[in-house]
């Protein structure tokens, strides 16, 4: 029952939030509040998809939130030059992957923490994002771009995301090599894993995951905005490791992130559905976060 529990515990406790939530107030279960729910943490949780990849390897990627904002500054700005759909979600998915082969290639060449990198790429990013226009927001973007922002077509990139990332770590030899780098770097490089060359591509993977969130929360706004995306890296954290991803690698999975990205989201619905003050709201989301990671240091304890 403790191992049970354990492994489970993400999807227990997103069942009783649901279920004391339903009970606390009528306003939860009405389609207007879940379809808010869902296009709201859409984005953190594809951005949270990335990251697991990046946590399973016992790294981190703080840089995804400003590409969220460049990407879909520069997707906006082909859109609005004329250009077709297909070429403006290709620019923001090029931009994203762009700063993630860099972010690999520092981590991996140069050899600098990642923490310390994409701490740095944060800041890089977000300067360019405003320096392409001067700060100044993109709009008139075509009506057909802000259907990919709405509920449906958003539920569905979000489930091929998970099912793509669910079959890449648990059906192939790449998503076992993310697990065995991540459980011991080492061991995994005298088995004849690159090592190198899997964290280079799980930067990537990670870029690719943000600019893709970029391009819809574009499409969400209908507008290419500077400021899109702040502090998205920390929500996306915070539900790889709410959903029981370990921040020491090796262990984890993609279910659980989507289980943990959705939990905070509803933590966060029901606290405004109480009118709970925004102050309060970090407070409980940092106690969460704390606690998660508290329960990931007593499991690699146990």
């Amino acid at each position: 029952m403790r191992s049970w529990l354990s492994k489970n515990a993400i999807f227990v406790a997103l069942a009783v939030e649901c279920l004391v939530l339903a009970v606390a107030t009528d306003a939860f279960f009405t389609v207007d509040n879940l379809s808010n729910v869902l296009r709201q943490n859409a984005f953190t949780a594809i951005l949270a998809a990335g990251m697991t990849f990046v946590i399973l390897t016992a790294g981190i990627d703080l840089s995804v939130g400003s590409i969220v904002g460049l990407s879909g500054m520069i997707c906006a700005d082909v859109l609005v030059r004329g250009h077709g759909l297909a070429a403006g979600v290709a620019v923001g998915l090029l931009v994203g992957l762009g700063v993630g082969v860099v972010n690999g290639l520092v981590i991996t060449k140069v050899k600098i923490p990642p923490f310390i990198v994409t701490l740095a790429m944060m800041q890089v990013v977000r300067g360019a994002a405003f320096k392409y226009t001067d700060a100044r927001t993109i709009s008139g973007l075509p009506v057909s771009f802000a259907v990919l922002g709405e509920s449906l077509p958003t539920f569905g990139i979000t489930a091929a995301v998970f099912v793509l990332a669910w079959l890449v770590l648990t059906r192939t030899p790449f998503g076992r090599h993310v697990y065995a780098t991540g459980g011991n770097p080492e061991a995994a490089w005298l088995s004849g894993i690159r090592v190198k060359r899997l964290l280079f591509a799980v930067y990537a993977l990670c870029g690719v995951t943000a600019g893709l969130a970029g391009v819809l929360v574009a499409s969400r706004l209908s507008a290419g905005y500077p400021r899109a995306g702040e502090f998205y890296e920390l929500d996306a954290i915070a539900a790889v490791v709410v959903g029981g991803t370990s921040l020491f690698g090796g262990r984890g999975s993609i279910w659980g992130t989507l289980a943990g990205a959705f939990f905070i989201g509803i933590l966060n619905n029901g606290l405004n559905l109480f009118r709970v003050s925004t102050y309060d709201q970090m407070i409980v989301k940092g106690a969460v976060l704390l606690a998660a990671a508290s329960l990931d240091r007593w499991r690699a304890s146990s």
